[in-house]
């Protein structure tokens, strides 16, 4: 424990140092959901914490928020303001009801009575263009993602009370034009609807922004390309994502190595520069790269090439890393012995796990498992980002794709598995869960559990990531 405290702490100081250097990133994400005059929208505060946990991780500072009311978007939104200018990157996202009147969009803090346009123009809502105009008008690259083109909630009120005169009220947003060194990107096209998605996950579009915009050494526009593919396909075609863009420049939220390399001027937009391997003393890169040297997370060991491009281990991180690449190894795979090979390329995604059609005792019992085998999570039936984050340490431990969801191999695979702690005859999320003692199979335990070294040091690696992980939200 003392030497896991010990890493940490340096490859905080390690980390410190890149931080320090980079471009400055700030970035407005709220999600509201519970309205108090309209139907309520489960989805979007999940959206919303998943996505600043996402873009926290590559160096956002946050100014967040779930369920807002007008005042305390506004208050919200004056901060951001405040930080955002000059920022190098400023991102906004937003989840959660918006409307379209007279072709201006309007978002929705959850305390909105909206009876006419004039509600909405005197302020009940908030205007989108002028908030963006306001508040990241001098950002050198602005990142617009509105989750929020859902059903106007308030149409038929606002059209009732408008007999007078004519009023344009539209399904979904309007279309909006980006200026210089902005993109916009909407869940679906201008006056249509998006889903909200199954009720306890991601929307749809949030969930392919979450798995693509922050990929290593991917360029935005690019992403946002992968963005649409992916809700084009598990939409079935039912909705497809709409964007414009006035960027002026390449933009990567997660430059790799080599990107960083190719943007090293200091103008180039959302490139973080890494430390220099001079930047610290060699004991420090010395014991980041003991923290991570057997890691089977590849995350963590591009985060030690990012913090030391030129470092003394280069080679032998690029080479674990080509391991990582090849496939389990030789110890997971006796630890999997019987599984179909397949379980270790397949991928898994949200769409996958849906496949399966789990309902709430079977995820029960998937948590249940993962207790069992020394991966503690919370038995409640349903996949918060807790146990996500315990999906994707088993896993790794297994050798399988690192993603935090199921898919049928996976599923069949830890079905198969031998649970030494049986599952409590209570679901009460609120007491200790049992663990499986020192022989149960598996690498989520403690020192003396079995299941080889490399799942030893999956486990290690996981700490240490869910300690820069905790040091990062803070």
């Amino acid at each position: 424990m003392r030497y896991l405290t010990l890493a940490a702490s340096l490859m905080c100081m390690a980390l410190s140092v890149t931080v320090a250097k980079a471009d400055r990133r700030v970035a407005f994400v709220v999600g509201n959901g519970a309205y108090k005059n309209v139907a309520q929208l489960p989805n979007p505060p999940i959206d919303a914490k998943a996505m600043a946990s996402t873009l926290r991780n590559v160096g956002f500072e946050m100014i967040e928020g779930s369920n807002l009311t007008r005042d305390q978007m506004t208050e919200k939104l004056l901060d951001f303001g405040r930080k955002a200018q000059g920022s190098d990157v400023a991102v906004f996202y937003y989840a959660g009801h918006g409307i379209a009147v007279s072709g201006s969009n309007y978002l929705l803090p959850v305390d909105a009575d909206i009876k006419s346009e004039m509600d909405v123009k005197l302020g009940a809502a908030i205007n989108i263009d002028l908030t963006l105009d306001q508040t990241m008008g001098d950002a050198k690259v602005k990142l617009v993602f509105l989750d929020a083109c859902r059903d106007n909630p308030f149409a038929a009120k606002i059209k009732s009370n408008s007999a007078t005169r004519s009023v344009n009220v539209g399904s979904g947003l309007a279309e909006m034009k980006s200026g210089e060194g902005t993109l916009i990107a909407f869940a679906t096209g201008p006056g249509q609807t998006a889903l909200d998605g199954q009720e306890g996950n991601n929307s749809p579009f949030t969930r392919a922004l979450i798995d693509n915009i922050t990929k290593p050494g991917v360029e935005i526009q690019q992403a946002m390309t992968s963005v649409r593919a992916q809700v084009n396909e598990e939409t079935r075609k039912g909705q497809l994502p709409w964007g414009h863009t006035n960027l002026i420049g390449a933009v990567y939220l997660n430059p790799s190595q080599s990107t960083q390399v190719a943007n090293a001027s200091p103008t180039a937009a959302g490139n973080i520069p890494a430390a220099a391997a001079t930047s610290g003393s060699d004991g420090v890169e010395l014991e980041y790269w003991r923290s991570v040297k057997e890691s089977n997370k590849p995350e963590e060991l591009n985060a030690y090439l990012s913090a030391y491009p030129n470092g003394q281990f280069k080679a032998l991180a690029l080479a674990r890393l080509a391991a990582i690449k090849s496939g389990p190894s030789t110890a997971t795979r006796n630890l999997n012995s019987g599984i179909d090979p397949a379980t270790f390329t397949d991928d898994s995604t949200q769409l996958t796990e849906d496949q399966i059609g789990l309902d709430k005792g079977q995820r029960r019992d998937v948590q249940r498992r993962l207790t069992g085998l020394g991966f503690d999570t919370k038995v409640t039936g349903v996949f918060n980002d807790d146990t996500r984050s315990v999906l994707k340490r088993w896993q790794a431990a297994r050798g399988y794709p690192s993603t935090g969801y199921l898919n049928k191999l996976q599923h069949k695979a830890l079905l198969s598995e031998i649970v030494a702690a049986p599952a409590t005859a209570s679901d009460d999320s609120s007491k200790p869960a049992r663990r499986a003692p020192a022989q149960a199979q598996g690498g989520g335990g403690g020192g003396h559990r079995g299941g080889g070294g490399d799942a030893g040091a999956a486990f290690v690696g996981g700490v240490v990531g869910g300690m820069m992980g905790g040091m990062f939200r803070r």
